[in-house]
């Protein structure tokens, strides 16, 4: 036999998706805290979008300056490229292409050469968590602890 539920147990209605129970009708207070908590689950969820497109934004340019200018015995001419680069995207984007912000670009490309685990690690980590695990020089460690970031969570520090 099920419990029998109470009044306002039947009142309230799972909106689970949003991470919060409805309240029950008629308490203003109720439905601000129900209202601040569908909007900041929203806020929430934008963020994580815009932060993982623009970290795959970053590999993409990565991978397109290493392709392109950075291989084959072309460092000198790579370096030169990406200073004109950052210099031209730095005045019609801002700051975010600076010289050492292409730079990291690269090697996030380099350290992370497969799209699929970019976009499979891009559910759980952000930019902040690639610049963390650039400086691993060992791949195995460097993927060891971004799969932890990723299995538990961990925040960048």
């Amino acid at each position: 036999m099920g419990m029998k539920k109470t009044g306002k147990e039947l009142a309230r209605k799972d909106v689970s998706h949003y991470g919060e129970m409805s309240p029950a009708p008629g308490s203003a207070g109720a439905l601000l805290t129900e209202l601040r908590g569908l909007i900041n689950a929203a806020r929430q969820r934008v963020a994580v979008a815009a932060n993982a497109a623009q970290t795959l934004l970053y590999w993409h340019i990565g991978r397109r300056l290493l392709k392109e200018n950075l291989q084959g015995g072309r460092g000198a001419y790579g370096q030169k490229i990406l200073a004109t680069v950052s210099r031209e995207l730095s005045i019609e984007f801002g700051r975010g292409y600076s010289y050492h912000q292409l730079i990291r670009m690269v090697r996030f490309a380099e350290a992370f050469p497969q799209k699929a685990i970019v976009v499979k690690l891009l559910q759980q980590l952000g930019w902040s968590h690639f610049l963390a695990l650039l400086p691993l020089k060992d791949p195995l460690a460097r993927e060891f602890y971004a799969e932890m970031c990723r299995l538990e969570r961990w925040d960048v520090r």
